[in-house]
């Protein structure tokens, strides 16, 4: 039991700055992921009312939803380069935190459609300063030999604050309203904001208190930032960034398609919610489970064997979810698809931190991170449109996706480890 305490341990040993920086992102992620359970209730609810411009509910439902990943994944390198061009990043996080704990006290004075719609943008363009300089402090308190681990930790709290949100949040709307000293009644929408609020505030607290830019920031602040597109060394067409920024695209546009055909699903498994709520929590559970130890092992063994097997494993494990007839088999398929998932995502970080000059890490970085937030938003429109010619066709696309994405890292991307141990298997070796 020590033995494996220990091992535990070793696990997240990382900079302590880092593993600051993870719980932050923890707790903002509860909060965030609060509101995507709440906010469709919030809207279905009596409270909110006000002009729909002739829109459905269930429209400004999606509006609100999917305004937020546009505009966070469009501001991205915007809050990257500045805070590149300042040789700052705690700034940046803070602003973005403080705006998050703001708009979401704020909620609680929306009475109608259009405010929620300007407080939702509101928070992506706050979030949009938090991803890319969080990814670029994590990236320059890391070193080489172990900016993967560092990646995986930092993903892996990441992740438990957003897939252990929504589990919280209906029951703290349905147990409402809350009775509290002094006769004062809060509202279960209420109590539920003011949660994502507080979750906010302690995340801005860690920060403030446990985080500190690394001098190097501050001394290569201004550094040449533009992004390329053709590989500048000439040995490839593109470069190896954008390349990754397309693969991230296509890996989350394929991973996001089942999320908004739950109704389909359920009626082609004869399933209930619950089994859909498990297929769904299995991507992230995978994720939870295996971004540390493989951010650990590219680390040993390179980040390029690992970017090309998952990206490969993602073809079969999306393509077979067009054409499964169990919830056991869906299932299974989501949680392989998280494995692939889990195989690119903090690798590619690491390869292109590894890639990133002194002074350039907002800049590069957030173009993996926005092109991961704009697949996360094209792939359920992909999704809705695609349903209605068969059930099989949005995995067909997805598949077609990943098929490309390989296609494009296999042959653009070269390994960044000068040396590393063999791999005990031969995934897409180097040429």
């Amino acid at each position: 039991m020590q033995r494996l305490a220990r091992r535990i341990v070793a696990q997240f040993a990382v900079d302590r700055r880092v593993l600051a920086l993870a719980f932050a992102r923890m707790a903002d992620g509860i909060g965030n992921s609060f509101l995507i359970i709440v906010i469709p209730l919030y809207v279905a609810s009596d409270v909110v009312g006000g002009a729909t411009f002739g829109l459905e509910e269930a429209m400004i439902i999606g509006i609100i939803l999917s305004l937020f990943g546009f505009l966070n994944s469009s501001f991205q390198p915007a809050t990257g380069r500045l805070s590149d061009r300042f040789g700052r990043r705690k700034p940046f996080i803070l602003v973005g935190l403080g705006g998050l704990a703001a708009t979401n006290v704020a909620y609680i004075f929306a009475e109608s459609y259009l405010s929620l719609v300007v407080i939702r943008g509101l928070q992506g363009v706050s979030v949009a300063f938090i991803v890319p300089a969080s990814i670029a402090l994590v990236n320059e308190l890391a070193t080489t030999e172990d900016r993967g681990g560092n990646m995986g930790v930092y993903n892996t709290f990441r992740l438990v604050g957003f897939g252990s949100g929504p589990v919280a949040a209906g029951a703290v709307v349905n147990l409402g309203p809350y009775t509290l000293p002094g006769g004062v009644t809060v509202s279960g929408f209420d109590a539920a904001f003011y949660v994502a609020a507080i979750t906010a505030a302690v995340s801005y607290l860690l920060v403030t208190v446990l985080i500190t830019d690394p001098e190097a920031t501050k001394a290569n602040a201004g550094a040449d930032l533009s992004i390329a597109v053709r590989d500048p060394t000439g040995r490839n067409l593109f470069d190896p960034i954008f390349t990754l920024g397309i693969a991230s695209l296509f890996m989350a546009a394929a991973i996001a398609l089942f999320a908004t055909i739950q109704p389909q699903v359920n009626a082609r498994l004869e399933q209930g919610a619950t089994w859909f709520g498990l297929q769904f929590a299995a991507f992230i559970v995978a994720q939870v489970v295996l971004q540390t130890p493989i951010g650990r092992a590219c680390d040993l063994y390179g980040r390029r064997p690992f970017i090309v097997g998952g990206m490969a494993l993602l073809i079969p494990t999306t393509l077979v979810q067009g054409f499964v007839t169990t919830s056991e088999v869906m299932f299974l398929a989501r949680l392989a698809q998280g494995i692939a998932g889990a195989m690119v995502f903090a690798p590619s970080l690491a390869l292109a931190g590894d890639l990133a000059g002194e002074g350039e890490s907002g800049s590069k970085l957030s173009v993996l991170t926005m092109a991961f937030g704009f697949g996360i938003a094209v792939g359920p429109l992909a999704s809705g449109a695609l349903i209605g010619y068969g059930f099989q066709y949005p995995f067909v696309f997805g598949t077609v996706l990943a098929a490309v994405g390989t296609v494009l890292v296999y042959t653009q991307i070269e390994e960044t480890l000068e040396r590393r141990a063999p791999l005990p298997f031969a995934i897409g070796g180097d040429d």
